[in-house]
Order: structure tokens, then C-alpha cells, then sequence
């Protein structure tokens, strides 16, 4: 009886910090859906292809800033293969990540879809905001066409996160650069599949559309998986880990660097004010 007593429930042994990014990702992606989504399923009619890009864009821009620092603000399995790609974040938070957004973006289609349900003569089978191609997109794009784009739309979404950000914090000005990629996908992406570039986001909306929308789901899972790996592959080509994160300045005038004492491996005087930056952090300096 002893030993039970010194026994402390599971929620007690809960890293504290884990679990706020976790739940963030989680109420994130719910947000995310319900509001971005909720446009699709409930506004379309009146605000058309820019206002969806729109709320989309604006929706991730305000998450950013409010989840930001907390979990990165993924909200999008995509994003986070990114990173775990990039090797800023382990697999454990990965997997971790992925099920909160999953079930985030379902909780979130759950409850857009009572909403949706107390208008009057709405219909939700086989559409309520789900992705598409073929009789399913408004431009009737084949099979082929839907998977490149998803893959392009994703790169660049992705690609823009790693660029922007320096591990996993969304801070400063870094989520206006988000918001807008994803707003321009979405201008876009809308006509051609509705845009997904994030499975979590396909996820939730199909379960409840039924029909087409769940026979064409893996599409929209596998083609922003692949988008979101080749956008990793690129920025390790033109932003390699430990690299000076400003370079055409130097490659516009070679001279300046030739001229430019050298500098030890460390990145030590004489380097670049983002080499001094990086090794010695904020307010260093030659003395």
C-alpha cells in the first residue's frame, strides 16, 4: 500500500512543455479547419477564390503569431515532415505532432459540420470543403495534373517555413512570409483540387463529406508529403546547415570577399556580422 501511495498518476509525469506544444498543434489545426475550411463550406458563394485564399492565408498568419513560439505552428503533417527532414525535431515529436494535427483537423470538421448542418438545405455529402480532381475540380483536372499540383503547391509552402525560420519558433516577421505562401497556393490551388497541401486538412473535412471526397483522400496525403520532401531536399542546396545565412551580397561582389581578413573555421573576427551572430548569440561583437 506503501508503494502505491508514492505512485503519481500519468498526467503527473506529463513533460509540461511537450504538452502545451502538442495541445497548440492540436487547437491549431482545429482552429485552422473551422475557420478556413468553415469559408469554404459556408461562404464561397459570396467571397470567391480570393476570399478563401484569403482566409486561409490570414487564418495560418494569426496562428503564427499566437502558437508561434509555443509549437512552431505547424498545423500541417507536411510542415512537420519538413522539419523532421531538416533535423529539428526528432521522430518521437514528429509522430507526436502528426496525431495532434490529424485529430485536431477532425475536431474541428465535427464541429463545422454541426454548424453546417443548421443551415437550411446546405449540401455536405461528398463536397463540404474536401479536395478533388477530376469531376470533383472545378476545372475537371485529371488524376496526373491534381498530383503535380498538390506537389508544387506544397513545395513552395514548406520550402518558404524552413527558409523563414531558423528551427522551430515562428517568430517576428516569420509568419507574415507563411500566411502569404499559403494565400497565393490557395489562389491557385482552389480551381484546380480546393487546395490541400496539408493532409490534416484533407483528413477531417473527407470523413464527414463521404463519397468521392474519401476515394480520392490519398492523394491529397501522399502528393504534400512528397512536395514537403523535395522542399527539404532544396534548402539543404541553398541554405546549408551552419552556413552564413546571407551570402549574395558576396557573391554580387567577389572582390569584397577576397579583400575580407580571413577567418578560422568558427566563424571568429573578420567573419560576417550573421557568423559573429551565430557563434557568439546576441550582442556580441569585436571589442
Amino acid at each position: 500500500m506503501d508503494a502505491l501511495k508514492n505512485v503519481k498518476p500519468a498526467w503527473e509525469n506529463l513533460d509540461p512543455v511537450k504538452t502545451r506544444a502538442i495541445s497548440a498543434e492540436f487547437l491549431g489545426t482545429l482552429l485552422l479547419v473551422f475557420f478556413a475550411v468553415g469559408c469554404v463550406v459556408l461562404a464561397a458563394d459570396y467571397i470567391g477564390v480570393l476570399g478563401i485564399a484569403l482566409a486561409f492565408g490570414f487564418t495560418l498568419l494569426a496562428l503564427a503569431y499566437a502558437l508561434g513560439p509555443v509549437s512552431g505552428c505547424h498545423v500541417n503533417p507536411a510542415v512537420t515532415l519538413g522539419l523532421l527532414l531538416e533535423r529539428r525535431i526528432s521522430l518521437h515529436t514528429a509522430i507526436e505532432y502528426w496525431i495532434a494535427q490529424v485529430l485536431g483537423a477532425i475536431v474541428g470538421s465535427a464541429i463545422l459540420f454541426l454548424l453546417a448542418k443548421q443551415v437550411p438545405g446546405l449540401k455536405t455529402h461528398g463536397a463540404f470543403g474536401s479536395n478533388g480532381f477530376a469531376e470533383r475540380s472545378a476545372v475537371h483536372l485529371n488524376t496526373g495534373g491534381a498530383f503535380l499540383a498538390e506537389v508544387v503547391l506544397t513545395f513552395l509552402l514548406v520550402f518558404v517555413v524552413l527558409s523563414v525560420t531558423h528551427r522551430v519558433a515562428v517568430v517576428g516577421f516569420d509568419g507574415l512570409a507563411i500566411g502569404v505562401a499559403l494565400a497565393v497556393v490557395h489562389l491557385i490551388g482552389v480551381p484546380l483540387t480546393g487546395t490541400s497541401v496539408n493532409p490534416a486538412r484533407s483528413i477531417g473535412p473527407a470523413l464527414f463529406a463521404g463519397g468521392g471526397a474519401l476515394s480520392q483522400l490519398w492523394l491529397f496525403i501522399i502528393a504534400p508529403l512528397i512536395g514537403a520532401a523535395l522542399a527539404a531536399c532544396a534548402h539543404r542546396v541553398t541554405h546549408p546547415l551552419h552556413s552564413p545565412a546571407i551570402v549574395a551580397d558576396d557573391i554580387a561582389a567577389p572582390e569584397r570577399l577576397a579583400a575580407r581578413p580571413a577567418t578560422n573555421p568558427r566563424g571568429g573576427p573578420g567573419g560576417t556580422a550573421d557568423e559573429r551572430g551565430q557563434e557568439g548569440g546576441a550582442g556580441t561583437g569585436p571589442a
